[in-house]
């Protein structure tokens, strides 16, 4: 009885138009809100803040990134982890060759930077899609690799090809401590988020879901492919640019070209599919999976060994680890498709009828 909207009229298109139109869905995300940028930084230590809040921040933007792309323009994408890689390169080269550069201005150049490069590999879009499409993506990934190794002015002449993040500031307050990165990378998260939410609500967003659901039949009602297309990469990659600086700079701190490889672009398009295809809290569960469940694993494994009287070596339960990974994936994906965005959208609906069956 706690999660119903009754009584609650609206008054004005506005009031109807709210991204949480329900009362108790304003409260949960206030609370939650004031859990993150509040309590978390106070509670949360060194480790914490290292293996599991920033990458889970992170990763959920460039998520975010992936998903604009894939489950709102069903442009399927193997190449995040490219565009990715050039926003992180392109953020450190205008910190390091443009001294004084703020940091903000530096992550909005690296995140253009990444944007052209996505759109120049999303013109083969316009011909072709599917898997032909998912292999042109592949395609940007590995002239990605070419790019970085190849071409020593992008890593400022570095013989191991590795660069090293700069020490790095927000308005004269130094971004030293792990929740000093952690609210700075939150704070890009929330607003990012609350951008896209309001952009996949626009006549944008509903382009891209027309050519999503039959990219035909949206020409023919007057949706230009070519447009929503390139938009779709363009943004997508914007967003997939900064994520990939700040995974830079406030986690791997020193990293080449392999740190943003092909693994990086299918971790981010499983994130996509667990997480719920075409979903903006999608992206947040899908993150959070792919980082805890890895940990809760690795904790588990060893018990699991005592148990059965099988002592696991560290290459036995490394192997262990990946072999648990996929099947859980696998079990997931049969058992629910749709997602965890799904399971949470089925979970509010039974609240809001709830004592009653239908």
């Amino acid at each position: 009885m706690l999660y119903r909207e009754n009584g609650q009229f609206k008054t004005s298109y506005r009031a109807d138009q709210q991204i949480f139109p329900i009362l108790q869905d304003r409260v949960l995300v206030a609370a939650l809100l004031l859990l993150a940028f509040v309590v978390v930084p106070i509670a949360a230590d060194s480790y914490h803040f290292a293996t599991l809040l920033i990458p889970v921040v992170i990763l959920s933007l460039a998520a975010l990134g992936a998903n604009i792309l894939i489950g709102y323009c069903g442009q399927i994408s193997l190449g995040s982890g490219a565009f990715m890689a050039v926003g992180a390169y392109g953020a450190y080269n205008v910190i390091m060759r443009i001294p004084g550069t703020p940091l903000v201005v530096a992550l909005l150049l690296g995140g253009l930077c990444a944007a052209v490069f996505g759109v120049a590999f999303g013109l083969p879009s316009l011909r072709v899609k599917g898997l032909y499409l998912a292999v042109t993506t592949l395609a940007a990934q590995f002239f990605a690799d070419w790019m970085f190794y190849r071409v020593k002015w992008l890593t400022m002449d570095s013989p191991s090809i590795s660069v090293t993040a700069p020490d790095l500031s927000f308005f004269g307050l130094a971004l030293d401590s792990y929740a000093a990165k952690y609210l700075f990378c939150l704070s890009i998260l929330v607003l990012t988020a609350l951008a896209a939410k309001n952009l996949v609500r626009s006549a944008i967003g509903r382009e891209w879901m027309a050519i999503r659901d039959m990219d035909v039949a949206a020409s023919v009602i007057g949706i230009r492919p070519t447009y929503a297309k390139l938009t779709a990469f363009a943004i997508s990659s914007f967003v997939i640019g900064i994520a990939g600086a700040l995974w830079g700079f406030f986690y791997l701190g020193s990293w080449e070209p392999a740190a943003f490889g092909l693994d990086m672009s299918l971790q981010l398009l499983f994130m996509v599919i667990i997480g719920g295809l075409g979903s903006i809290m999608g992206n947040f569960f899908g993150a959070a999976f792919m980082v805890v469940l890895p940990i809760l694993i690795r904790l588990w494994l060893p018990n699991l060994g005592q148990w059965i009287g099988l002592p696991l070596g560290t290459a036995a339960a490394a192997h262990l680890e990946l072999m648990v990974f996929g099947v859980l994936i696998v079990w997931f994906l049969v058992v629910e498709p749709h997602g965890l965005a799904r399971l949470w959208s089925t979970a509010k609906h039974k609240l809001r009828v709830w004592p009653f069956p239908h």
